[in-house]
C-alpha cells in the first residue's frame, strides 16, 4: 500500500505567490508531489453545489484524493434539542457537499464531555451517532465514509478508545487519528515507536478489517498545557512533538496505506512534503 499526502487549506506560500481560489490549489499541490487535500467547513457549509463541482473537479484533474472536515459545532453528547438537530444538519450539509466535490471522508469532531462522567456522555454519543449513521445513509451516498477524529484536549471525546467504539457502530465508519491531538491530551506521550504501536495495534484489535490500514490521518507538531491541546505548529517550530519518523517507519514495515493530512498553521503543504520525503526515503530503503 501507498500513503497518501497533503494539507488541510492551503499554505501561505500559496497566497504569497498571488493564488486566491481553491481551484488553483490542486495544480499548486500537484507540482510539489502532494496527492492529498482536505477541505473545511469548519464554520458551517456555505457552499453553492456549482462552487462545490467546479473544486471537486479541479481536483479531480489533477488526481488530488479529497476529504472534507464537518463544522466544528458537533456535538454528539449534547442534550440540547436544537443543537441535535443542528448537529444533524451539520452532518447532511457536510456529507452532501462532499459529495458535489467527489470527496469520500467526512472528518468530525465527536464532542465534548460537559459535566457529566465520561462514560454517560460517550454512551449518549453512541446512540446519537447511530441516529446520524441513518440519515446519512438516507442521502443515497454510499461512496462519502464519516470519519471521527480523536481530539487534542482531555474534556473532549475523542480517545483512541472512544473513536474506535464510534466505528463500531457501522463498517463504513473509518477512524480519523490525529496524532498530534493524542500526543496533546496525553500530555506529550507520543514520545517512541513503541507508543505508535500500542495506537495501531489497538486499531488493529479494535476494527481488524482495512480500514486499520487505510485509515484517516492529521498530523502536525503540537503545543499543549496539562489540560491538552493549546495550538498547532509548524515543523520549523522547534521543540515539539509528536516526530513523524517512527510512525513512517511503521507505516512501512505493517504495509499501511493512509491518508495523511497536514495541520501546520502556516506551512501545511511544506511540512506535508516533508512527511512524504521520509516515508518514501524508509519506503526505498526496505
Amino acid at each position: 500500500m501507498t500513503a497518501l499526502f497533503g494539507p488541510s487549506g492551503n499554505s501561505q506560500s500559496f497566497y504569497d505567490e498571488g493564488h486566491k481560489s481553491t481551484t488553483e490549489a490542486p495544480e499548486w499541490l500537484k507540482k510539489r508531489g502532494l496527492d492529498a487535500f482536505e477541505y473545511s467547513f469548519g464554520r458551517g457549509v456555505r457552499i453553492r453545489e456549482g462552487t462545490a463541482r467546479e473544486i471537486g473537479n479541479a481536483f479531480v484533474k489533477e488526481g488530488i484524493t479529497l476529504s472534507v472536515h464537518a463544522p466544528y459545532y458537533i456535538n454528539l453528547a449534547s442534550t440540547d434539542e436544537k443543537k441535535k438537530k443542528n448537529t444533524i444538519r451539520y452532518f447532511t450539509e457536510s456529507v452532501t457537499a462532499a459529495h458535489w466535490m467527489g470527496a469520500t471522508r467526512v472528518i468530525f469532531h465527536p464532542g465534548a464531555v460537559g459535566k457529566e462522567e465520561r462514560e454517560t456522555a460517550f454512551g449518549r454519543a453512541l446512540e446519537f451517532f447511530s441516529e446520524i449513521i441513518h440519515e446519512v445513509e438516507s442521502l443515497g451516498y454510499e461512496e462519502v465514509r464519516l470519519c471521527p477524529e480523536t481530539l487534542g484536549k482531555i474534556n473532549q471525546l475523542g480517545s483512541v478508545e472512544e473513536v474506535l467504539r464510534l466505528c463500531s457502530l457501522n463498517r463504513n465508519v473509518i477512524p480519523a487519528i490525529d496524532f498530534g491531538h493524542l500526543h496533546a491530551r496525553t500530555v506529550g506521550g507520543i514520545k517512541s515507536k513503541d507508543d505508535y504501536k500500542r495506537i495501531l495495534d489497538m486499531m488493529e484489535e479494535g476494527l481488524a478489517d482495512e480500514r486499520a490500514r487505510k485509515f484517516h490521518v492529521h498530523f502536525s507538531h503540537i503545543e499543549y498545557t496539562k489540560q491538552g491541546e493549546k495550538k498547532h505548529c509548524d515543523f520549523k517550530d522547534e521543540g515539539f512533538g509528536p516526530d513523524f519518523e517512527p510512525f513512517a517507519e511503521l507505516m512501512v514495515e505493517r504495509n499501511l496505506g493512509p491518508t495523511i493530512i497536514c495541520e501546520s498553521p502556516t506551512m501545511m503543504a511544506e511540512d506535508a512534503r516533508t512527511m512524504k520525503d521520509i516515508y518514501l526515503k524508509i519506503k526505498k530503503a526496505v
